[in-house]
């Protein structure tokens, strides 16, 4: 399966890549099988994501999943994020292959550990 058009300007213009100042909820995770690392923090204020911004290390799926998924959970509502798919990241990003699923995989657990480390 060829990376889409929409997949392939995630990786050449990474939507909010870097770090937030004043995050106030943060994680990163490994992939233990690959060693791709993904570190995403987020701004979190009365129940809504204002900001996310996020590190990529490994290979340009890991890189693009992070890519859409700071896209796609600014503004909305922590309750809807944590319940995001990966299916619906590689869905937004027009699909990846089989063997690149781990990538997405990586993006919503390390959301979901965010969330969950600022709620504690």
């Amino acid at each position: 399966m060829p990376y889409s058009e929409t997949f392939k300007d995630h990786l050449a213009n990474p939507r909010n890549a870097g770090e937030l100042a004043d995050a106030n909820a943060t994680a990163e995770q490994t992939n233990p099988v690959c060693g791709d690392r993904l570190r995403l923090s987020l701004r979190l204020r009365d129940g809504c994501i204002e900001a996310a911004r996020f590190l990529a290390y490994g290979c340009p799926p890991t890189l693009a999943c992070g890519s859409v998924l700071a896209e796609m959970i600014e503004g909305m509502k922590v309750e809807d994020a944590v319940k995001l798919t990966r299916k619906e990241i590689a869905d937004a990003l027009g699909g990846l292959p089989t063997r690149k699923h781990h990538a997405a995989a990586l993006a919503i657990e390390t959301l979901r550990i965010a969330v969950e480390k600022n709620s504690l």
